[in-house]
């Protein structure tokens, strides 16, 4: 998800966006980032997996509402239907650009991991720029609380502010929590790894949601779902 590093090259300067999507995602973070965080340390975030779970969770009902034909995914007509329903006015292009990214099976369908890291975005695309503090952006104020914990979160490890997590971040917000513990180092180093999917050495925020769906188990949902199917 970016561009060529060399050698020498500060990151900040160097990392280019790959998508348009990528682009506006990157600009409403570092806007976000501008405004600070309540996170004061990597563990914080760990003590809000409980309640991120739940309103995640929660999230299902939404999704069984728009997967109209039942079949555990959501297609692209049922999500331009979910967002009309939403009155999220998107652009068709915004609309076929953000389930692309979030079909990452690229089988023409959402699960519900999927779903949720495109409604998180949503949100943060969402975001008016004049109207910061505005009661709901999509009409679920609870899951934008929960949402808004996960913007929080990312803007806690994006030190730079520069609207993406590096190696060096990671490290840098688990040894702050850790006081130098010695394991502190490879938890960062695996946390990382599980984040950056493209293994480019930079955590967009998209890829910070798929990571936290699978830290906090929505990918089992899926999994005993589909196994109590096949019983």
């Amino acid at each position: 998800m970016g561009g060529v590093m060399t050698k020498g090259e500060s990151p900040r300067k160097a990392w280019m966006p790959e998508t348009k999507l990528e682009a506006k995602m990157v600009e409403a973070m570092q806007r976000r980032a501008s405004e600070g965080t309540a996170m004061k340390s990597f563990n914080s975030i760990i003590l809000k997996f409980p309640k991120i779970d739940e309103g995640l969770r929660n999230c299902k009902a939404i999704f069984q509402q728009f997967d109209e034909d039942s079949n555990g995914a959501i297609d692209h007509e049922e999500l331009r239907r979910c967002f009309h329903k939403l009155e999220i006015s998107f652009s068709e292009e915004e609309i076929n650009d953000l389930f692309e990214a979030c079909d990452i099976n690229e089988d023409m369908g959402m699960k519900f991991n999927e779903f949720i890291v495109l409604l998180c975005l949503v949100y943060l695309l969402k975001e008016d720029p004049s109207a910061l503090h505005a009661k709901s952006r999509m009409g679920m104020p609870t899951l934008e609380a929960t949402f808004e914990t996960l913007v929080d979160a990312f803007v806690f490890l994006d030190k730079n502010k520069d609207g993406y997590v590096s190696k060096s971040e990671m490290v840098h917000a688990i040894n702050e929590t850790s006081a130098g513990e010695r394991s502190s180092g490879r938890i960062a180093m695996k946390r990382f790894e599980e984040m950056d999917w493209d293994k480019n050495g930079m955590v967009n925020f998209k890829e910070f949601l798929f990571a936290f769906t699978r830290w906090v188990g929505i990918d089992d949902i899926e999994d005993e779902e589909e196994g109590e199917e096949k019983v």
